[in-house]
């Protein structure tokens, strides 16, 4: 509001205040680390063990603000911080009764998400036309964000040539080829390996669950579409996991630490890989979903252990089947989605086989996207 005072940027702490082995670990000098690239040039365990601040005096710092000279106790090694930089990695203030202080994610967390059902999207679709993503950076740092925040981004008017799935990937990162290959074809097949070369109705799901790592992104890419059927949807995983924890704990926890067996196998491939149906990070939060009805294998676990689990399973796919959190839309030629696979679950439903309905995908990862973002908006800061 005008006329409203903004807070004053939080003080630096001084370094005797700060945890002695922290700060001296982050000496930014050329001693402890390459000028060039920034990384650090000693071991952990060649420091002394209980360094200490033995004289701290103020002076200008190399950006030119601020900042602080320390001597060392007992080897004598001098270090030099600015103001901005300390105020910037101050350690973090727990929060009342927590263990650990507050959250700071790497961007692939709940608590970096915007959490949505379908109604929450009503007008609001991320999208981007793809001439405007290709030539404009603030076009693509938004789409890209959006596939970060929400979880999936819709490219428009995306040329509609064979294999331009790819040029799509490349575009932020790098394309994860697989047994399918660099890319797959989504249509019907004579003699199908997946049910998704077939017409049948598929339910919300991820892909590839039998692979650690899995491919974290997913493009789709539509060139033809004139079949009955095969609308497509989408489900915000994050937030289904996020009402069954707040519904049904003993569910969630259940989902959260049994291991679940996915396989994949066929003429000449055999994957499998161990994961719960909800990972969550060291803080409990909700970092990945797979869930896949197509890709479980047989449990192998004591009987009341399955008997849990299988209870809690019915419940979480009770809940990802809810109308209301699926949004629902209908592929046009030319529509590419990205979307991020340890997140949303994807679907649609059965098509005429008769008709023509075409579409190539492909996997990529989300660090890739991830450091395009950060190089977009380290570019828009200096612009």
């Amino acid at each position: 509001m005008p006329g409203t005072p903004t807070a004053a940027p939080a003080p630096a702490p001084v370094p005797a205040d700060l945890p002695a082995l922290w700060l001296r670990d982050n000496c930014p000098c050329t001693e402890c680390r390459d000028p060039r690239n920034g990384q650090k040039l000693f071991q952990i365990t060649e420091l002394p063990a209980h360094p200490a601040v033995g004289e701290a005096r103020s002076l200008t710092a190399a950006d030119g603000g601020p900042g602080w000279q320390v001597r060392w106790e007992p080897d004598g090694h001098l270090s030099h911080y600015a103001d901005a930089w300390l105020a910037e990695h101050a350690p973090l203030t727990p929060a009342p009764g927590a263990a650990a202080g507050p959250a700071v994610g790497d961007g692939r967390t709940e608590t970096d998400k915007e959490l949505w059902a379908a109604a929450d999207l009503a007008g609001r679709l991320p999208e981007a036309d793809w001439d405007a993503y290709t030539s404009s950076r603030e076009v693509r740092e938004q789409a890209l964000a959006d596939v970060v925040r929400l979880g999936f981004v819709l490219l428009r008017d995306v040329p509609c040539r064979d294999r331009m799935v790819l040029d799509v990937a490349r575009t932020f990162g790098f394309v994860r080829e697989t047994n399918y290959g660099e890319l797959f074809e989504v249509r019907v097949e004579a003699d199908p390996n997946n049910l998704a070369f077939t017409g049948a109705r598929i339910t919300p799901h991820t892909d590839n669950p039998y692979r650690d790592p899995v491919p974290t992104l997913q493009l789709l890419h539509c060139l033809t579409n004139e079949a009955r059927g095969g609308d497509s949807g989408l489900v915000d995983g994050f937030h289904a996991a996020a009402l069954l924890r707040a519904q049904d704990p003993e569910a969630f926890a259940v989902l959260t630490r049994v291991p679940v067996d996915f396989a994949f196998a066929d003429a000449r491939t055999e994957l499998r890989a161990q994961r719960p149906l909800i990972d969550v990070d060291p803080l409990g939060r909700i970092r990945e979903i797979r869930f896949n009805n197509r890709s479980i294998a047989t449990l192998r676990q004591p009987a009341s252990v399955l008997e849990e689990f299988y209870d809690a399973y019915r419940t979480f796919a009770e809940l990802l089947q809810r109308p209301s959190l699926q949004l629902d839309f209908r592929l046009a030629p030319g529509d590419c989605v990205v979307f991020d696979n340890t997140r949303l679950l994807h679907a649609r439903t059965a098509f005429a086989e008769s008709g023509a309905r075409h579409l190539q995908g492909t996997y990529a990862d989300l660090d890739g996207l991830l450091s395009s973002l950060a190089v977009l908006r380290r570019e828009g800061a200096r612009a």
